[in-house]
C-alpha cells in the first residue's frame, strides 16, 4: 500500500507545487493540519489515527487542488478500501460530565445579581421621576 500511496502523494505534491501553493496555504484553506498534508504526500499513511480519517483528508486534500476524486478512486482503489481497525476511545469521549446544567456551579449568580441592579436601577428611576414631578 506505501507504494501506490506515494505515487498518489506524489500527485498531490506536484499539483500543490504547480499551482505555487505552500502546505500553510492548503493548511489555512482546508483546516488540515500541514503534519498530516505532509503525510499524504509522502505516502505515511501510518501517522493518520484511523483510515476514516485518511480518506478524509484525502478527498478533501484532492477536491481543493482539484484533482478528480473519483477516477483517483478508480485509479487505486486499494488505498481506499476500510480495513477493520480498532479503535481506542480512552480520550475522554462518553464522559457523564452534564455541560450547561444549573447544578454546575454558580453560573446563575451573576445573572441574578445583573437583574437585580437593574430592578433596582427602575425603583431609583421610577421613585426620582416622581420626585422631579415628571409622574
Amino acid at each position: 500500500m506505501n507504494t501506490e500511496m506515494k505515487k498518489v502523494g506524489e500527485i498531490f505534491e506536484s499539483k500543490r507545487l504547480e499551482r505555487s501553493l505552500t502546505l500553510k496555504d492548503v493548511e489555512n484553506a482546508t483546516s488540515i493540519r500541514s503534519s498530516y498534508l505532509e503525510a499524504i504526500e509522502k505516502g505515511e499513511v501510518e501517522k493518520f489515527l484511523s483510515t476514516v480519517y485518511f480518506h478524509g483528508f484525502i478527498r478533501q486534500y484532492a477536491t481543493y487542488l482539484e484533482i478528480d476524486v473519483e477516477t483517483l478512486i478508480k485509479e487505486n482503489p486499494e488505498l481506499f478500501q476500510r480495513k477493520d481497525e480498532k479503535h481506542d476511545f480512552a480520550y475522554g469521549i462518553g464522559t457523564l460530565e452534564v455541560r450547561g446544567s444549573m447544578s454546575g456551579g454558580v453560573k446563575w449568580l451573576p445573572n441574578l445579581m445583573y437583574g437585580g441592579a437593574f430592578a433596582l436601577l427602575l425603583v431609583v428611576a421610577y421613585y426620582f421621576a416622581k420626585f422631579v414631578g415628571v409622574l
